[in-house]
């Protein structure tokens, strides 16, 4: 499946991480819009995404925060979580939360757009088009 005509939202706090990272899923055919924080995405009057990429320890509203929140609001979106801590904790937080993924900073870059392919391809495939999250690849095994 290719992200041609996907639309993805970065959430990072890190400029640099959003800056590449749209520029990497761009390259793919995706349309990307980055925002500093999940306040900034919430508070964005745009079309909602296939899929978010979501920094896991956002400072303010976490990543779990905000997919909660969506959720809750009926606006589920599959995300991949990336972080630069990926220890049991956040595996778990991750899990608990419904990533699709879990990818650990510095990652390459196929495992980013492999991860964002599986999300939003789940998001419209087998459930008719609802946004249900895809089963979370990258996390390890189940505790």
């Amino acid at each position: 499946m290719s992200l041609a005509g996907k639309v993805v939202a970065v959430v990072d706090d890190e400029e640099g991480v959003r800056l590449a990272l749209g520029r990497l899923l761009r390259a793919e055919g995706s349309a990307v819009e980055a925002f500093a924080s999940a306040e900034a995405f919430l508070a964005a009057p745009w079309p909602a995404p296939d899929c978010l990429v979501l920094d896991l320890g956002l400072p303010g509203m976490s990543g779990p925060e905000l997919l909660r929140r969506l959720e809750g609001e009926g606006r589920p979106v599959p995300a991949v979580f990336i972080t630069a801590r990926a220890g049991e904790a956040e595996r778990q937080a991750a899990r608990r939360a419904g990533a699709a993924a879990l990818l650990e900073k510095p990652f390459e870059g196929w495992a980013l757009v492999e991860a964002v392919r599986r999300a939003a391809g789940a998001a419209g495939s087998a459930t008719g088009g609802s946004r249900t999250p895809a089963s979370p690849p990258h996390m390890g095994p189940p505790q």
